[in-house]
């Protein structure tokens, strides 16, 4: 698996910790926010190739982070990660520009298989968006 930046944003700091040393045990570069003021804190440092983003939190929910999200990092992917009670703010997420959703407890093989599409799209997008050179000049 190819090396990208994953910030994992939920206030359940069992599971962060947990996720997080999963997907590093994977060869990802993943770190943690229990906060959404937190993670956008962090992005503002370093930005992430791929959020994966809980809906329900304290504070500043996961559609305003997204928001921010989507406002100051564009190519930055978002997966939400919501509870069942949650489904329809994962798919008004969907509307905002998140990649995909995840209903929690999220399986692990499944967060790997949305987090490599993510990080493809970002990829794709990217390259797209990246001028050519032409006629000799410089991009």
């Amino acid at each position: 698996m190819e090396e990208f930046s994953v910030l994992l944003v939920d206030d359940e700091e069992d599971f962060l910790r947990t996720i997080i040393k999963r997907l590093a045990k994977r060869g990802l570069k993943a770190q943690g926010a229990s906060r959404g003021e937190q993670a956008l804190a962090m992005l503002a440092e370093e930005p992430r190739d791929v959020v994966v983003l809980d809906v329900k939190m304290p504070g500043m929910d996961g559609l305003e982070v997204l928001k921010r999200i989507k406002t100051n990092w564009p190519s930055t992917e978002v997966i939400m990660l919501t509870g069942h009670a949650s489904i329809d703010a994962a798919m008004e997420g969907m509307n905002c520009g998140a990649f995909d959703y995840l209903m929690k407890p999220a399986d692990l093989e499944d967060l790997l298989y949305k987090l490599e599409d993510a990080y493809r799209k970002k990829c794709v997008t990217k390259s797209r968006q990246t001028p050519s050179p032409m006629n000799g000049e410089p991009a």
